[in-house]
Order: C-alpha cells, then sequence, then structure tokens
C-alpha cells in the first residue's frame, strides 16, 4: 500500500496529517515559557538512542506525539522573547502556510517544465528586489535564490572571480589566479575566507581592512590596500562591504566604497545578509545608500524579513554575469531552450520554491508591514543599549546600529580578566538552565555578552528580565570564576 504518499488518491490522509501536526504546534505554542527546555545533553541523546528505527510505530498520531517529545519539546524557540542570542526571527504565518503548499507541491525550480509559474514568481521578486536596492534597469538586473547568506557571497565571490579573468591581463588562468585577492573589512563574515578558499584562491588572498573609529571599514585603508595589491602585480577580485556585521550590526560606508572601486574598476560585492531587511524599512533606508552602486548583494530574507529558513538571495546589477555559472545539460537545460530555467543561474540543481514564503507575506502585509516589524526590533535595540548604559553594573561596549547589543557584566571589584571568564559561564548557565539564550563574541580583544534581537514581540521588560536573570546567574557563579583564574 502506498497511502502514505501524497496523490489524488490520500487527499483525507493528507488533511489529517497537517491537521494533527498543526494542532500540535499550536497547543505547544500556547505553552511554551522559555526559550528552550532545561534538558541535559545526555539526556537529549538518550532519548533519540532509545528510538528503534526499524521498528515503526505504524500511526502518524503516534509518531506526531514522539516527536513532540524528542524535538518540538526540546527546540529552541525563537519566538519566544527570552531568545536573544543570534539571527533567529520568529517566522511570518503566512511564509509558514507556503512551506506547508510548496511541501505538498514538491516543486523543484531548476526548469521550467518542473515548475512553470513557481520560476515566473521567483523572477518576479528578483526583480522586485533589484529594483528596491537601486539596480538601473538598463544595466538588466538579475539574480537566484540560495540556500543563505553564505552560499549567495560564495556565488557572488566566484562571480567576480570569473568577471575578473574574463578581462585581458599577462599570465595564464593559473598563474592569475595565484595572485588573486578578496579585499574586505575586519569584521566581514566568515563565509568570505571560506569562498576564496573553496574557490582555490590562495591561503593568503583575503586581505583585511581595519576599521576606523565606530568599527566600519577604513575607506582610507581601503584606498591603500588596493593600491598595495595592484603595486605588487595582483588583482582584486572584488571588495567586499557588510550591510549588517554580525557583531556589531555596522554598516560599512558604501558611497564612499563604490567611489573608490569605481576608480579602481574592482567589482563591489555588499553582503547585506543581515541589514537587507532595511531595504523595507520606513524609517532607516538611508542607512543602506550608496548599495544600489554595488555589483553584488546579498540578501536574507530568513532574518530581518522573518521568512522560514531558507530563503536568501544573490542580485547582481548586471544580470549577464550569471552566465558563468550556467552549465548545460541536454536532459535538464539544453542551449537553444525557450522557456526560462532557473538553473543555468544557479549553484544548485534541485531547488525548494522558497519565493512563495516571501511573495505570500508580501500579498499579505505588503513591504512596509514587513518593514514596521524589523523597525520595531532596531527600537528596541536602541532602548536596550540605554537600559544597559545606564545601569551601574553593566557595560555597554558599543552603541547599538541595528539590532545587535554587546555589553559584560562588571560587578563591583571585578578585573578585567575575572569579567572575561565571567561572560562565557554565564553564558553557558543560561543557556543549561532554559530560562534566556544570549551570545558571546570577542570585541576588541574582550569577550562580551551579546543580544541580538529579531523578535518584534520582545520588550523592554523582556530586556531587563535576562539582565536580571544574568545577575542572579553571576551572583553564583562568580566563585567559580576566580577559581578559574586561579589555575
Amino acid at each position: 500500500m502506498n497511502d502514505f504518499l501524497f496523490t489524488r488518491e490520500t487527499p483525507a490522509q493528507y488533511a489529517r496529517a497537517l491537521h494533527s501536526t498543526v494542532d500540535t504546534v499550536a497547543v505547544h505554542l500556547a505553552g511554551v515559557r522559555s526559550p528552550r527546555s532545561a534538558a541535559t545533553p545526555d539526556e537529549l541523546e538518550d532519548l533519540v538512542a532509545d528510538v528503534d528505527l526499524d521498528r515503526p510505530l505504524g500511526d502518524l498520531d503516534a509518531v506526531v506525539e514522539e516527536t513532540r517529545r524528542l524535538y518540538l519539546d526540546h527546540a529552541v524557540q525563537f519566538h519566544d522573547p527570552g531568545y536573544m542570542a543570534h539571527l533567529n526571527c520568529p517566522v511570518a504565518i503566512p511564509a509558514v502556510a507556503a512551506e506547508a503548499l510548496t511541501a505538498a507541491v514538491n516543486t523543484a525550480v531548476e526548469t521550467w517544465d518542473q515548475s512553470t509559474t513557481a520560476t515566473l514568481i521567483e523572477q518576479r521578486l528578483v526583480d522586485w528586489a533589484a529594483g528596491r536596492i537601486g539596480f538601473p534597469t538598463a544595466e538588466g538586473p538579475d539574480g537566484v535564490f540560495t540556500s543563505g547568506g553564505t552560499q549567495s557571497n560564495l556565488q557572488a565571490l566566484f562571480t567576480a572571480r570569473e568577471e575578473r579573468l574574463s578581462r585581458a591581463h599577462p599570465g595564464s588562468r593559473r598563474e592569475r589566479l595565484a595572485g588573486l585577492r578578496i579585499v574586505a573589512g575586519e569584521h566581514a563574515h566568515f563565509s568570505v575566507a571560506k569562498a576564496a578558499h573553496l574557490l582555490g584562491l590562495s591561503p593568503d588572498a583575503v586581505v583585511l581592512v581595519p576599521a576606523a573609529r565606530g568599527g566600519a571599514m577604513d575607506v582610507i585603508a581601503l584606498e591603500r590596500a588596493l593600491h598595495e595589491v595592484e603595486a605588487t602585480g595582483g588583482e582584486v577580485a572584488a571588495v567586499v562591504a557588510t550591510a549588517g556585521s554580525t557583531d556589531l550590526g555596522l554598516v560599512d560606508p558604501l558611497p564612499r566604497i563604490a567611489g573608490i572601486c569605481r576608480g579602481h574598476r574592482v567589482w563591489l560585492h555588499v553582503d547585506a545578509a543581515y541589514g537587507g531587511g532595511l531595504l523595507v524599512s520606513p524609517t532607516r533606508r538611508h542607512l543602506l545608500d550608496g548599495i544600489e552602486q554595488a555589483d553584488s548583494v546579498t540578501v536574507d530574507f530568513h532574518k530581518s524579513w522573518f521568512q522560514p529558513v531558507a530563503a536568501s538571495a544573490l542580485l547582481l546589477r548586471a544580470g549577464r554575469n550569471l552566465r558563468f555559472s550556467t552549465w548545460n545539460a541536454e536532459y535538464l537545460n539544453p542551449r537553444d531552450a525557450v522557456q526560462p530555467n532557473l538553473v543555468d543561474k544557479s549553484l544548485q540543481t534541485t531547488r525548494r520554491f522558497d519565493a512563495l514564503k516571501l511573495w505570500m507575506t508580501l500579498r499579505t502585509v505588503g513591504a512596509e508591514g514587513v518593514g514596521r516589524a524589523l523597525d520595531r526590533v532596531l527600537d528596541l535595540a536602541q532602548e536596550a543599549g540605554r537600559v544597559v548604559d545606564e545601569a551601574p553594573d553593566m557595560e555597554l561596549v558599543a552603541a547599538p546600529v541595528l539590532s545587535t547589543v554587546l555589553f559584560r557584566h562588571r560587578p563591583p571589584g571585578l578585573d578585567d580578566d575575572a569579567a572575561d571568564r565571567l561572560v562565557e559561564t554565564v553564558r553557558a548557565a543560561l543557556f543549561d538552565s532554559g530560562r534566556a539564550i544570549v551570545a558571546s563574541t570577542v570585541v576588541g580583544g574582550r569577550r562580551c555578552l551579546k543580544f541580538t534581537f529579531l523578535n518584534p514581540g520582545t520588550t523592554v521588560a523582556d530586556v531587563e528580565q535576562v539582565l536580571d536573570r544574568i545577575r542572579d546567574v553571576a551572583r553564583e557563579l562568580l566563585p567559580v570564576a576566580a577559581v578559574a583564574g586561579a589555575r
């Protein structure tokens, strides 16, 4: 029997399965009061290990209940106001509905004959996003949805590499590859260095430009770095500017960077995986001024656009440069194809119809609705920064720009080294308790705690409650931190 498959013969089974799942999630959601359970790793390992995968339960309701017990009850809840750690967001309900649609139909968008209007919907969104960036239509902007910022950055830098190598220049391809450089700010995402490695560039291919005061890229140092690469006979494949750095939420000075890149005839890629939501912000769109001068842009819709993972896009000023990603196969996307095949633009072959999530969200609440939700998050970060700054036992590390707040807990009499040790022990203890989840990082050589807000429902009262929990945990851990420092 194949009644477990989604076919025209099984609509009743399909409906019952979804109703059971949706009801389970709804009950769970109503009862959640913390961002995670307090179960230990050993306890969770035992739960999963006890399942015998060779003995099916044979009943979907039983499986849903088992899944609730194994997964849902212990999943990290990004919608809970006590979650303040990473760039994870509560998701738009229309996007969740879109996931149900796409999962059931199982559309693959690589070719027209597998997707039809799904191809057109993705292309329409790409055109819309390129318009929001401000790419001139005369350049023929284009793009493609990807699995996330890392893939978007990889394809952007691959495209930049190939565009550079397509220019006339002395030396063989192998010789030129050895001399190619990617210039990025010191706070660029780690995926830039990872992309350079995957693209076969030399170990020293990524040239990091130091930050100016405040943390954004120093444009004078950028100019100097480009001159130094050229003086040694190398070539710059791309400059990577960041619009929303992971730790500081900073936006590099895009107009000045773009002017420098034009002067050197260098590809400019803007990694706006985090800050891309500013494209629809009613109050802060100006923070992205200059992004329209980029050659390529990364935008993660599953961050500041409140979409379920995964939904990202690479957007190019000149769509003709997507040709570097094209590889034809007669059985899939022959060269003489009349209808559009999105696999011609993608590093992936099989690919989900992730664009429908954003489409249904925009058609329900509109771009301004998404932007207003993001603005509430950014306003909260400003208020949280004020609360931290005014607390006598807290130290604000940097003024918030987007939705990230960096700070240190400094009880009276605690020196820098002890405060450093306290950061990680507090973070780990909070996570283990399940009461709150915050992140940590190192800035200026000192370890600090990090709030990252992407939940418009989080309030200043929630922030103050987590700060109080940090104080409570720190009081319990201070003797431990002191002993660790003495070893």
